[in-house]
């Protein structure tokens, strides 16, 4: 039994939960004293009375910080247990060790004084629901959260003071390093990476970029030509680490593009923490990337970098150019695949909006620019400011900056061939470097494994394997320098030259050449040009387009371009709207796509009819759609005639036969049917001479069809005829075990109806 006061019988018979907490994994590694001194705890729960089966370790929350609830499970556990009186008293070294803020730390306190559970620390043992322990519990928890207050002030005041001077060291991309400070009070130094293949492919990404213009064209360059990226794990301060080379990502190319480290500036703050709660109340942190502006610290010119701060800035604002701008925003977009030369550069002259593009024929390769802003409503409709072809308006731009570049065909051509032979000399280089740091791998692998007693053979193994693994990757490295070299272009020579030169001068030629992408002509022209303004004016019977052009720079050119008459817009014919018009009244959308169908007529495009494209036409021309009646599930036609004029199936319905019996009765003529147009389902006029002819019971002495043959003497066709003619009275019976018809043959009738 305990000797403290506070301690009853009634918590004893409850569990004693020990909780550990570090607030780092650091500090679980570093502060090995105060993770044993919580342990300890174990030990004081049992002489105050606890079995020692009784007493629960909690620690889940190692290297962990008390500031938040988020991602502590440990202390989840804790009040759960607590809320449910499972827990006599809650032992922790100190109180910030449970919680540093005051919500968690009283919600906890609310719960145990409600099941009089005890909270005990290295300073004596408390019980929540007395009021003197209370109070000192809670200025214990306001202390706590003080202190972490004034620790993480002072901390990041150091922090922002040192990062102002641009000496605190922090984690560096890749291809930058820290060096180690000369004196103790001499800060470190930023330089490149001592590694030349690091160094080299990363100049090589900033060095295709200022040619490509694109992060994705610099990435899938770097594919196309075997190379790979390092990366280099996040160390401690001056120690480099191993360097892994890896397949290139857009992600990492896009980083490397995007690094102010890389231009030579020294920044701190350029992200922030952001944090977002979940439905179930799930904390989630994320980092993202603030706006240049609102970067705390931004020294450039700091240290060496892989380009100027100039450069830098010019890389960002051309990065942000190549998004698709907003319809009134600045800037042309990245070049993309496709015929239209001015993708991103035509702008509407009424609205000033980009224009956008689509493509036309069958094959899809006839550009056009439409603007999508709305000038007016006509019919109901939108009318925009301009559509319009563009394999005119592209032509005409074409040409006035072949003209425009011609003075300078000569120099461009030469630097091209020299802009190629330098990539692949480039490549060369990064690919002999990476053979180098192969081969010393391999050495290195290979001394190793010699350095190894061969008696033990459980490492010696492993080294083995390690050396042969270095061999293959410097098979491989130097397979692939080879290759490259193999692909490498001569150099020009004098008669090449000559020939180059001689091509520049003919530089439609290259421009209309099969060789030549649409890319490509493209990337000239973004490169030249700032935007295209185009106005269309239309005419009766010709169109004209107003073009100005600004080139980069400032200067202006004004085209005026004669466009050709449009074609006349195919049609659908006129008595086949008419027939629609008709028969919608009749039948719906399906039924009137068959009749079409049957009288072999097709759309304006040589196309059959379907039931979607009939509802098409009926929306175009305004023609109501087929409307049922409610009532009678009959037509709501305009029935001009003595009769209700209904379909075969619903005249059957009435009249208590076959819809198969009235189409043969048609065919033969005993009854009139009506059709509104060849094709169309037949419709019966419900008369009363038409009802007449229906009955249950034929007269005396009519006979069926097989005695009327018998009893005129003549073929079964034959009495049809007669009676078709009306020399022969007949009926049809409805009812009975013999159904059909009964012909009069006593005498001769005038006719039939």
């Amino acid at each position: 039994m305990s000797e403290h006061p506070k301690i009853r019988p009634t918590h004893l018979q409850r569990a004693a939960i020990v909780y550990v907490r570090q607030s780092t994994l650091a500090q679980v590694e570093r502060n090995r004293e105060s993770t044993i001194r919580q342990y300890d705890l174990v030990e004081r729960a049992v002489r105050w009375g606890w079995p020692r089966s009784a007493v629960r370790v909690i620690d889940d929350d190692l290297g962990v910080s008390g500031t938040s609830t988020a991602g502590r499970s440990g202390f989840g556990q804790v009040a759960a247990m607590v809320a449910l009186g499972q827990v006599g008293i809650v032992l922790a070294l100190e109180c910030s060790r449970l919680a540093r803020n005051n919500a968690d730390w009283y919600r906890l306190l609310d719960l145990a004084g409600m099941t009089d559970t005890l909270i005990g620390d290295a300073d004596g043992l408390y019980h929540p629901g007395q009021f003197n322990d209370r109070l000192v519990l809670g200025m214990k928890g306001t202390m706590s959260e003080a202190e972490i207050h004034i620790l993480r002030a002072r901390l990041a005041g150091g922090i922002a003071s040192k990062a102002a001077r641009g000496e605190l060291q922090r984690a560096l991309p890749v291809g930058l390093v820290w060096t180690d400070p000369v004196g103790r009070d001499e800060p470190g130094q930023i330089q490149l990476h001592p590694d030349e293949a690091v160094r080299g492919v990363i100049a090589a990404v900033f060095e295709r970029f200022a040619v490509a213009g694109s992060v994705r064209a610099t990435w899938l360059w770097l594919r196309e030509q075997g190379l790979r990226l390092p990366m280099m794990p996040v160390v401690y301060m001056h120690d480099l680490g191993e360097i892994t080379w890896v397949t290139p990502t857009y992600h990492a190319v896009h980083t490397i593009l995007t690094h102010p480290a890389y231009g030579g500036a020294y920044v701190y703050g350029r992200t922030e923490q952001r944090r977002r709660l979940d439905a179930d109340g799930t904390v989630h942190l994320s980092r993202h990337v603030l706006p240049r502006d609102r970067w705390q610290v931004c020294l450039p010119g700091h240290h060496p970098g892989y380009i100027d701060w100039d450069t830098y800035l010019a890389n960002q604002d051309r990065i942000g150019a190549n998004i698709r701008p907003e319809p009134h925003a600045a800037g042309t977009g990245a070049v993309r695949e496709g015929a239209a030369l001015l993708q991103g550069l035509a702008v509407c002259a009424t609205c000033g909006r980009k224009l956008a593009v689509f493509y036309q024929g069958k094959t899809k390769s006839k550009p056009g620019y439409y603007c999508n802003g709305t000038a007016e409503l006509v019919d109901g409709r939108g009318v925009r400011h301009l559509t319009t072809g563009g394999a005119g308006i592209d032509a005409a731009v074409a040409a006035a900056v072949l003209d425009a570049v011609a003075p300078a065909a000569l120099q461009a051509a030469l630097t091209a061939a020299e802009d190629l032979e330098h990539g692949h000399e480039t490549v060369l280089a990064q690919h002999a470097r990476e053979v180098e740091t192969a081969r010393y791998q391999a050495a290195r692998a290979e001394r190793r494994y010699r350095a190894v007693d061969p008696d033990n053979r459980l490492v010696a193994r492993g080294l083995e394997a390690e050396w042969e693994k270095t061999l293959t990757a410097l098979a491989a490295a130097q397979a692939a320098l080879e290759q490259r070299r193999r692909r490498r272009p001569a150099p020009l020579t004098p008669a090449e030259r000559a020939q180059v030169l001689a091509l520049a001068d003919d530089l439609p030629a290259v421009w209309h050449a099969p060789t030549t992408t649409d890319k490509d002509r493209k990337l000239l022209l973004h490169a030249l040009l700032e935007e295209v303004v185009i106005g269309i004016t239309r005419g009766p019977a010709t169109g004209q387009a107003d073009l100005l052009i600004r080139w980069k720079g400032g200067a202006t050119t004004d085209l005026t371009l004669t466009l050709r008459r449009a074609q006349p817009k195919i049609r659908t014919s006129d008595d086949t709207i008419d027939l629609i018009r008709r028969l919608a009244v009749y039948h719906p959308d399906a039924v009137i796509a068959g009749i079409l169908n049957r009288q072999h007529r097709t759309t304006a495009r040589g196309l059959s009819y379907t039931a979607s494209r009939v509802q098409s036409l009926r929306f175009h021309w305004d023609i109501p759609c087929h409307q049922p009646s409610r009532d009678t599930g009959k037509d709501t036609g305009n029935n001009t005639g003595k009769g209700e004029l209904l379909t075969v199936a619903d005249a059957a319905k009435t009249l208590g036969t076959a819809p198969s019996t009235l189409h043969r009765w048609i065919n033969d003529g005993f009854i009139p049917a009506e059709q509104d147009t060849p094709g169309a389902p037949w419709r019966i006029r419900l008369t009363d001479d038409l009802r007449a002819l229906f009955v249950d019971h034929a007269p005396d002495g009519w006979l069926v069809m097989q005695d009327a043959t018998k009893a005129l003497g003549v073929s079964r066709q034959t009495v049809l005829q007669r009676v078709k003619r009306g020399e022969l009275q007949a009926v049809h019976v409805t009812t009975g075990r013999r159904k059909g018809l009964r012909i009069n043959v006593s005498q001769p009738q005038d006719g039939l109806f």
